[in-house]
């Protein structure tokens, strides 16, 4: 009789976000779980020693490593909405991803995925043309990147009609909204802090194929990785439950390969 083979997901997580003496994350504990890392690009938080630290230590535990562009906000953690015109955002992005490349070669490793930080992330979640800028701005200087958008939303349509390789993702601790965009931090249940609850939404989710909004219908989506955020004080605890519940149901946690085309 023959063995099913495994289903595989990924788990990722944002990391190298402290800067000079401030720390911020359990970066270290986090890679033990996790198979693709987002460092942060010096934008919204990090600097080039935590960017070339943190790859350093993703590669040496083989763990995939990502790029985290945000907007130019330091103060603001990224999470402040700004409108650029678009040949500035797409600079940005792109300054961004050429700093990312140089700390990953300078660390010994290499740069495999790209994802959109924090208020941009939101903001291309719900405008596909603004989601088509930035991706653009990607494929323009590095076409072999993994874009990993938020799954079912507009960064989804934007990356399906460019043509870009691609990866969708879910989140572990943040409430959906019933168009599949995240639930604003602001709003009271948006981050969940139940480590059980946590993991076994999760299960349910990717089991299904599926986002499971507050309220409405299921929406079908391409799993492909799971967010687990490293900085709240039941972050690590949520990673670590949402790995086992995954592991006990079946799932292979590896990195992602990326997909081209639509869902």
């Amino acid at each position: 009789m023959t063995q099913a083979t495994p289903k595989r997901i990924d788990l990722n997580a944002d990391m190298g976000e402290s800067f000079g003496p401030w720390v911020m994350g359990q970066d270290s504990a986090l890679l033990e779980v996790i198979t693709s890392a987002n460092v942060a690009c010096g934008f919204h938080a990090g600097d080039p020693a935590v960017m070339a630290a943190t790859m350093a230590e993703a590669g040496a535990r083989g763990v995939g490593i990502g790029a985290h562009p945000g907007f130019d906000d330091l103060q603001g953690f990224g999470r402040r909405r700004m409108h650029l015109p678009d040949k500035t955002l797409r600079h940005m992005i792109q300054y961004q991803i050429g700093a990312a490349q140089a700390m990953a070669r300078a660390s010994g490793t290499q740069l495999r995925h790209v994802k959109l930080h924090g208020a941009l992330s939101n903001m291309t979640s719900e405008d596909q043309a603004m989601a088509e800028a930035c991706y653009g701005a990607v494929a323009e200087i590095a076409p072999e990147l993994i874009i990993m958008v938020l799954a079912a939303t507009a960064q989804q349509r934007a990356v399906e009609g460019l043509g870009c390789l691609w990866a969708g993702e879910i989140f572990a601790d943040r409430a959906y909204n019933a168009d599949a965009t995240l639930v604003d931090r602001s709003l009271p249940g948006a981050v969940i802090h139940d480590a059980d609850h946590a993991a076994k939404r999760i299960v349910a989710m990717a089991e299904a194929g599926a986002i499971l909004p507050e309220t409405g219908d299921p929406i079908p989506a391409p799993i492909d990785t799971i967010c687990l955020h490293g900085d709240g004080d039941t972050a690590l605890q949520i990673a670590r439950k949402t790995r086992s519940a995954l592991e006990q149901a079946g799932f292979a946690l590896q990195c992602f390969d990326g997909r081209r085309g639509a869902f």
